[in-house]
């Protein structure tokens, strides 16, 4: 089945989170915040590359209620807390600067195999690389590097956890749960940070405390990018211009194709590719493959190693040729603009066939939705993500949706695969405060 407005219907409202919130933990939440995981149109493998990506903010999201808990008075509840007993604190409308030892304390609504709660609890002075589990550690690395980086030790803060982004499907779950936590942490503390520095912040986090060798754009996406629009994002300076990308008004949608192959940045092949590339750079005496010119000769390089510089450099062109597409798109009509939305769909099946063939970080079920997408009439499909699973996208036109859809779901049924998640996604708005 596929869906084309999947968050109308399942986005939680600022007043559930609170009611939840104060559930749960026994006192209201300060606030609650938002933050969307992304779909890269083009530009796959190019950000730690320090090249050029073309993210857009999609419309799902992981939500965050925080609060921090009072000073003075227990209303007798306890909570328990991944296992634990805890105390829920009423409010009496003050609160005291944290102490090292107080405890975060995390409740997500996504449950476990026994139908309980994910939970967990942990004090900012105890955190090192590798102590907590999977989804727990992007929180947790978030609090490690707001320590690291600003010197405030975040401590005494419940947060409640719901998500509309499928987790493992290459939409960016985990750094929109990090982006989440930092923008409430940001708020509660007062911080003060920006744009850049929340968007380096929770790199550092997936990088040195998760494990994930990541590029920049999933969390510039979740940050940076406003509604309707794509964002242009140069990673070696984190210059960035938004590019209209408003489909609805061109008749047409994106459709997003959950493989149901999971994946893990931290497990994958992901960090081999990245060795490749700074290996290769260093051959050719410069800091990231985004300094290679076009044309440049790779005859000195191992086969495995032209193949991935290949991509990197073709990959960057094609994000490029695309913000020009889009660019110029504003301003045709006619014949000349439905050639250059072909065009886009062509540089979509092109980006996959290197991902494919060039970079090697497809799977054979990413393989046949491409396929599939095309066969049925799609401008231009591809795998979207570090690959090794996740998703693909699929350019269509607004009419195509159910005909798109039907192929794939029936291409994986032919094949002896899992039935995909079908739905289309629009350009949203970034991270911010949900009121």
């Amino acid at each position: 089945m596929t869906t084309e407005t999947p968050e109308a219907v399942s986005a939680p409202t600022p007043d559930h989170l609170a009611a939840e919130f104060e559930a749960l933990f026994g006192y209201r939440p300060l606030g609650s915040f938002r933050a969307p995981g992304r779909v890269n149109v083009i530009g796959e493998h190019t950000d730690y590359n320090l090249g050029f990506v073309l993210p857009i903010a999609i419309d799902r999201a992981v939500y965050v209620a925080i609060g921090r808990r009072p000073a003075n008075g227990a209303d007798g509840r306890d909570v328990d807390v991944a296992g634990r007993r805890a105390e829920v604190i009423e409010d009496t409308g003050t609160v005291e600067p944290p102490r090292r030892g107080e405890s975060i304390r995390i409740v997500s609504d996504h449950r476990d195999d026994t139908g309980q709660r994910l939970s967990g609890q942990f004090t900012a002075a105890d955190l090192a690389p590798g102590t907590l589990p999977g989804w727990l550690s992007h929180a947790a690395g978030v609090v490690d590097e707001i320590a690291k980086t600003t010197g405030t030790i975040v401590g005494g803060v419940d947060l409640y956890i719901e998500s509309t982004v499928p987790v493992g499907a290459g939409l960016s779950s985990s750094h929109a749960l990090e982006v989440a936590v930092l923008i409430a942490l940001d708020e509660v503390y007062d911080l003060g940070l920006d744009d850049r520095e929340k968007v380096l912040l929770t790199q550092r986090a997936e990088n040195d405390f998760v494990g994930a060798p990541t590029g920049i754009v999933d969390q510039a996406a979740s940050i940076m990018t406003e509604a309707g629009h794509a964002l242009f994002l140069d990673c070696r300076d984190l210059s960035a211009r938004q590019i209209p990308f408003d489909l609805d008004a061109e008749g047409l949608r994106l459709l997003v194709i959950d493989s149901k192959v999971s994946h893990s940045h931290s497990e994958s092949g992901y960090g081999a590719r990245r060795r490749t590339c700074e290996e290769s750079a260093a051959i050719f005496g410069v800091d990231s493959l985004r300094e290679l010119p076009d044309d440049v000769d790779l005859s000195e390089l191992t086969e495995e190693q032209r193949k991935r510089v290949r991509h990197v450099i073709a990959e960057n062109a094609r994000v490029r040729s695309t913000v020009e597409l889009l660019e110029d798109n504003e301003r045709s009509t006619g014949d000349e603009h439905d050639a250059r939305i072909r065009a886009l769909g062509d540089l979509l099946v092109a980006s996959h066939e290197s991902l494919q063939h060039d970079y090697e970080v497809s799977c054979v079920e990413l393989d046949v939705a491409v396929a599939a997408s095309m066969g049925a009439g799609a401008l231009g499909a591809r795998m979207i993500g570090g690959g090794f699973g996740g998703s693909g996208i699929a350019l269509i036109h607004a009419d195509q949706v159910d005909m798109v859809g039907d192929a794939v779901t029936a291409a994986f049924a032919d094949h002896g695969y899992r039935t995909p998640d079908i739905f289309a996604v629009s350009a949203g708005r970034g991270a911010a405060r949900f009121d």
